[in-house]
C-alpha cells in the first residue's frame, strides 16, 4: 500500500452523513401523514421512499445499508495507509481488524437486544453482517485490484450457485407458517423461486444457526424476511466499496469519474438485467447478488454526486450538517436506537402531550423533525469537543480514522 493520496476524503464523510441523516429521520414516520394526506403525492412520495419495498425493487431507504457497507470500503484503503504510514505492522493491523469485527457485531446484538427480556442473538442488522465480513474485508485491501475483483466474482457467484443448488418449496408449502402473509403478492414461480420469503436456503439455515443460542422460544423465520447469511453477498458491496476508495486515493487530488461512473452504470444494468431474466431478482431483504450489484451502482454514483458538488463544485457550506453525522457515525447509530424514547419522552413531559398538534395530520413529522434536530445537537457537541467515537483500539479521541484532526472552530473542508 503506497503513502499517496492519504488525506481524507470528505466526500466520503459527508456521503456518510447524509445516509446516517436518513436512517436516523425514520423518527419522523412520514407513513403515518401519508395515511392521514392519501391525495398528497409529495407526502407520498416521501413516505414511500422512507420505508422498505415490501421484497423486489428498491427505495431511497433501502439503500441505507448498501451505502453504510459500501462506504466501510470505501474508507479502507485510506485508513490502513494512514496507519502504514504511523509504523504500524501488518500483524498489529490484523489483530485490531478482528477486534474490531468483534465489537461490531456485539454492539448490533446488544442494541437488538435493549428491549428484550434476554440478549437477542441475531445476525441480521448492519452492525453485525459489516463486522462479519470485515477481516475478509481487511485481507483484501492488501491485495492487488485483481485479487479484489476475483474475491467479488467468488463471493458473488458461489453464493448465486448456492442459492439456486438449493430445492425450491415443494407445492403445498405452508408459507403463512414461515411468516409470509396470505395475500403475499411476491411469489416467484419457476427459477426465481429459489428467492422467494422465507422458503431458501438463508431461512434454512437460521433455523438451525440461529438456534443454537439461547432463546425464549425456537426460531422459526425473521418477519421481515432477513439473513445471517446476507453478510456474504454484504462483503461483495464492501468490495466494490473497496474499489471505489482505492481509485479514489490513487487519483487523488483528482476525481476518477470515469471509474466511478461507469462502474454505477455497470452495478445498475447489470443488476436490473440479472432480475428482469428471472436468473437473480433484486430483492434487498435477502440481500442477493443482483441486489449486490444493483445497489453498488447506485453507491457509485452516489459517491461521483459528493464528490462532484464538494471537490469540483465546491459548494461546501451546505454540508456542516451532514459532515458533523458522518464524522460519528457510529454515536449517530447509537444515539438513534438508544435516545428515541427518551427524547421523545422528554418532549412530551417538558412541552406538554399536544406541543405538535398544532400541526394536524403533521403532527407525526413535526415531533420527529425535533427529536432529530435534539439527535444533531448531540453530535454537534460531540463535534465542537472533538469527540468521536470509533470501533477501533488505534483510535485517538481527536482524530477521527483515516484522516486529519479536526479542530472545534469547523472542519478543514470548508476553509
Amino acid at each position: 500500500m503506497s503513502p499517496i493520496g492519504s488525506q481524507r476524503n470528505h466526500a466520503l464523510d459527508v456521503y456518510r452523513g447524509f445516509v446516517m441523516l436518513l436512517m436516523m429521520a425514520e423518527v419522523l414516520r412520514l407513513s403515518r401523514a401519508a395515511g392521514a394526506l392519501p391525495g398528497n403525492w409529495l407526502v407520498g412520495f416521501l413516505a414511500y421512499n422512507q420505508t422498505h419495498v415490501e421484497w423486489a425493487g428498491c427505495s431511497l431507504h433501502d439503500l441505507i445499508q448498501p451505502s453504510f457497507s459500501f462506504l466501510v470500503g470505501a474508507a479502507l484503503p485510506y485508513s490502513i495507509a494512514s496507519r502504514l504510514a504511523k509504523g504500524a505492522t501488518f500483524g498489529k493491523l490484523f489483530g485490531h481488524a478482528i477486534w474490531r469485527a468483534f465489537l461490531l457485531a456485539a454492539l448490533g446484538i446488544f442494541l437488538r437486544s435493549t428491549r428484550g427480556p434476554q440478549t437477542n442473538y441475531t445476525f441480521e442488522d448492519t452492525l453485525t453482517q459489516i463486522g462479519l465480513g470485515y477481516p475478509l474485508l481487511f485481507l483484501l485491501g492488501f491485495r492487488p485490484p485483481r485479487w479484489q475483483w476475483a474475491a467479488l466474482a467468488v463471493v458473488l457467484g458461489g453464493y448465486w450457485l448456492a442459492w439456486a443448488l438449493y430445492p425450491v418449496a415443494a407445492p403445498g408449502f405452508d408459507y403463512q407458517a414461515a411468516g409470509v402473509p396470505a395475500d403475499w403478492q411476491h411469489h416467484y414461480t419457476g427459477f426465481a423461486a429459489h428467492w422467494n420469503k422465507n422458503a431458501n436456503l438463508g431461512s434454512a439455515f437460521d433455523q438451525w444457526f440461529l438456534n443454537l443460542f439461547p432463546r425464549q422460544k425456537p426460531f422459526v423465520f425473521n418477519g421481515g424476511g432477513y439473513l445471517t447469511l446476507s453478510f456474504i453477498p454484504t462483503l461483495g458491496t464492501m468490495i466494490l466499496g473497496l474499489a471505489a476508495g482505492r481509485w479514489m486515493r490513487e487519483a487523488s487530488p483528482r476525481i476518477p469519474f470515469r471509474q466511478l461512473l461507469g462502474a454505477g452504470a455497470a452495478g445498475l444494468a447489470a443488476g436490473a438485467l440479472l432480475h428482469v431474466s428471472g436468473i437473480c431478482p433484486v430483492v434487498k431483504r435477502i440481500w442477493t447478488p443482483s441486489w449486490t450489484l444493483f445497489s453498488g451502482g447506485a453507491c457509485f454514483l452516489l459517491l461521483a454526486a459528493f464528490s462532484w458538488i464538494l471537490d469540483v463544485k465546491r459548494w461546501r457550506t451546505w454540508a456542516f450538517p451532514l459532515l458533523v453525522i458522518g464524522m460519528n457515525s457510529i454515536a449517530a447509530y447509537m444515539i438513534a436506537h438508544l435516545f428515541e424514547r427518551f427524547i421523545e419522552d422528554s418532549l412530551r413531559i417538558h412541552l406538554g402531550p399536544n406541543a405538535f398538534r398544532i400541526f394536524g395530520a403533521l403532527e407525526p413529522p413535526a415531533r420527529g423533525a425535533a427529536v432529530l434536530a435534539v439527535y444533531w445537537l448531540m453530535l454537534f457537541w460531540m463535534y465542537r469537543r472533538k469527540i468521536f467515537l470509533r470501533v477501533s483500539i488505534f483510535q485517538s479521541k481527536n482524530e477521527p480514522e483515516g484522516g486529519r484532526e479536526r479542530t472545534a472552530a469547523g472542519p478543514p473542508f470548508l476553509s
